[in-house]
């Protein structure tokens, strides 16, 4: 039973794969749904998707378990229609089968936990190490895709997906599973003739472990697992801080969490040191950590959480087998459900009933999810341990559980240096240095733009268009709002990863996720020297943020804003936001470029008390057509402003500015600016807006409003 076994081999890899598909449909459900809340501005309806995966409760029905235990290949192919969706064009069909495949994957990981159950198989095992293996699997793809995943239903060939590859691999997975009864049937007879399990009189039937507090461990588990380590830069981003101490950058150190996460699984098995109290202390430090503290000590606290999760996870999952599988199932993800919820509440207060109880209560949904951890492993506890036991006393069993665990290990770091090898392969991109467009002439183009969480008009990932959208307009630095996505409901991925390796920038990602806002994000072409994250004041509504830059242009120090602020709902937010974006401009001494997202109407009195208060001049104070995006500036020669239409990524558009910047020995201080228009030929060609706008345009971008950009003085 030790040497290799070709079949259990390719069972094992079918297997994965399919606990691929498994995380594959659950990290794209929240981001189908999230599509509807963004577009209404508020509850949808939609969100009653979120319920498709308490699916499990099925399995509280006996001949559904017959049917089911039978033919195994039932819940699998169902499962396939979250792979499958992105076929369909609707938003609000693909959403429903990315549903159906959320209640076909659950099903299928309640069922195999059931059926496997019995311990002399060592089905069970193999079952749960598959999964962990799925998980690393589908974190070391994101690696690679640059915390994308390709078979996504918001993906497809036009934006980096690889749905039909996947789609195929999943066929034949499950047609793996489906020629697999006969070996199941006989692996049982296999294990009675050799009498495996524990005779009775010589051995105590081992205890259940009590089902609600399991359940409640289970749910706490998916949530862990999915909301901070579905992808290797989420607790990365969660410890993000401002320049110069930043904290770790998700590539290359993103290969640190899948690391931790393999080493827990490989001491998985030790179910009596995973289960104890002492262990969970340390990890609820390590949770603290990563919620309460930015930069390196968050990361590593992070990492000390993943580990923890790792060697749990099998020992709950063992749990919830002896458990009744309906009700266990059922309140598990249910559970799972209602701490995702908090960890949407925490942020989108404003718009959800009941908001203001959880505003900004990061620390309670994380408190929850390990007093939940805690109660399922201190129930599963007596009966694992005394199951270990037993089955140490099976020497063949013994021997089989080793094999098995050794093929799990090779998976697991397999999966692990696929990840590093992403890493390595992307690292000369991240750590380019970037070189401004026109450096001779001292430009510098700034730009600013909301980019709806890069969920395009139809539920596509639109990274591909914001980058060609960036690389055409030749920005050398520009704000990104409602950028944070390392959130279930987005994703849990962080495009501008992306954006800045494909184009090379420097990227500061904003308030990290903890933080509580919808993000700001900034790349730059030039050295960020220093940046602070403010929250802005929001007594009343959703919490505003900004990032306030200090660069490196043309060897001087230039700062530089990229801010959103509250609703039109909340004046008083609107107000003190900005007073607070006022204030910081007019007591900083360097030449200064605002770009920000306002709710006034020009000349009204926030739009006064931004630029008077601020003491920075409108880049055009006649254009009157604007409500949200203003760009400011002093210190530096305003050349030109243009207006770009959105194109159907988001539902606002692009403004941009170039500006000269002094030279370091130049004092520019009684220097005013000229509001009198010139033609764009009054400006040599390098200073020209690029001509690929004009018109018509391309992908849906073109200059609007004015037609053209407008230069001046």
């Amino acid at each position: 039973m030790g040497g290799f076994d070709a079949t259990q081999t390719r069972h094992f890899l079918a297997d994965t794969y399919l606990s691929f598909v498994f995380w594959t449909v659950l990290t794209s459900l929240g981001l189908c749904i999230w599509y509807f809340p963004l577009w209404h501005m508020g509850i949808s309806g939609y969100e009653v998707v979120l319920l498709a995966d308490v699916a499990p409760v099925v399995l509280g029905v006996p001949l559904v378990r017959r049917v089911l235990r039978r033919h195994r290949a039932v819940a699998a192919v169902l499962g396939l229609a979250g792979i499958a969706a992105y076929a369909i064009p609707s938003p609000t069909h693909r959403l429903l089968a990315v549903g159906a495949g959320s209640a076909g994957v659950m099903i299928a990981l309640g069922s195999a936990l059931y059926t496997d159950r019995v311990p002399a198989t060592g089905r069970l095992e193999r079952d749960i190490q598959a999964w962990e293996a799925g998980l690393l699997v589908s974190i070391a793809v994101r690696m690679l895709f640059q915390t994308n995943n390709p078979a996504w239903a918001t993906m497809d060939a036009t934006n980096g997906g690889w749905n039909k590859t996947a789609l195929a691999l999943a066929v034949l997975a499950v047609l793996d599973v489906a020629t697999r009864r006969s070996d199941a049937m006989a692996e049982l007879h296999e294990a009675k003739k050799h009498d495996l399990s524990p005779r009775v009189g010589e051995e105590p039937e081992p205890r259940r472990a009590a089902w609600l507090p399991t359940a409640l461990g289970f749910g706490a588990l998916l949530f862990a697992l999915h909301s901070m380590y579905s992808d290797s830069a989420i607790i990365g981003r969660w410890s993000w801080d401002g320049y110069p101490n930043t904290g770790p950058a998700p590539v290359p150190w993103g290969g640190l969490v899948i690391t931790a996460l393999a080493a827990g699984f490989s001491g998985g098995h030790r179910a009596d040191l995973a289960t104890g109290m002492m262990w969970w202390a340390v990890a609820s430090i390590g949770a603290a950590l990563i919620t309460l503290v930015s930069g390196w000590p968050g990361f590593a606290g992070g990492l000390v959480l993943a580990v923890y999760l790792g060697t749990v996870t099998r020992s709950i999952l063992r749990a919830v087998a002896q458990c009744p599988p309906g009700r266990t199932l059922f309140v598990g993800t249910l559970w799972y459900n209602i701490l995702v919820l908090g960890h949407v509440w925490v942020v989108a207060y404003e718009f959800v009933p009941g908001g203001p109880l959880l505003r900004e209560r990061t620390w309670v949904i994380m408190a929850a999810t390990m007093l939940s951890l805690y109660a399922g492993v201190r129930a599963a506890r007596p009966a694992l341990v005394s199951r270990i036991i037993s089955a140490r006393d099976g020497p063949e069993y013994s021997a089989a559980a080793r094999t098995h665990r050794r093929r799990a290990r090779i998976v697991l770091w397999a999966a692990v240096a696929a990840g590093w090898l992403a890493m390595g392969a992307r690292l000369p991109a991240a750590t380019r240095v970037p070189a401004p467009f026109k450096p001779e002439q001292r430009l510098i183009t700034s730009a600013i733009w909301t980019v709806h969480f890069d969920l395009d008009n139809d539920m596509w990932l639109a990274e591909n268009r914001i980058i060609a959208a960036v690389r055409d307009l030749q920005v050398d630095v520009m704000g990104f709002l409602e950028s944070d996505t390392e959130r279930i409901i987005m994703g849990g991925r962080d495009w501008t990863q992306r954006v800045a390796e494909e184009l090379n920038y420097y990227v500061d990602y904003g308030p990290s996720p903890r933080k509580h806002t919808w993000g700001c994000a900034m790349i730059s072409k030039f050295p960020i020297k220093n940046s602070t994250h403010h929250l802005l004041p929001s007594p009343v509504g959703e919490l505003a943020c900004a990032i306030h830059a200090t660069l490196d242009v043309h060897g001087r120090d230039v700062d530089v804003i990229v801010s959103h602020n509250g609703q039109e709902e909340n004046p008083l937010d609107r107000k003190l936001q900005t007073t607070e974006l006022a204030r910081i401009m007019r007591e900083s001494q360097n030449p200064f470029i605002f770009t920000g997202y306002v709710v006034t109407k020009p000349h009204a009195r926030n739009y006064k008390l931004l630029f008077d208060g601020g003491r920075i001049h409108d880049i055009d104070p006649t254009d009157s057509d604007r409500w949200c995006q203003y760009i400011g500036y002093r210190g530096v020669k305003r050349v030109g402003y243009a207006r770009i239409s959105r194109g159907t990524i988001t539902d606002t558009e692009i403004q941009v500015g170039k500006f000269v910047v002094p030279a370091p020995d130049e004092n520019i201080d009684a220097w005013a600016p000229s509001y009198n228009r010139v033609p764009e030929s009054h400006y040599a060609p390098e200073y020209h807006f690029p001509t690929v706008f004009r018109g018509r345009g391309v992908r849906g971008h073109f200059y609007h409003v004015f037609k053209e950009p407008r230069y001046f003085e």
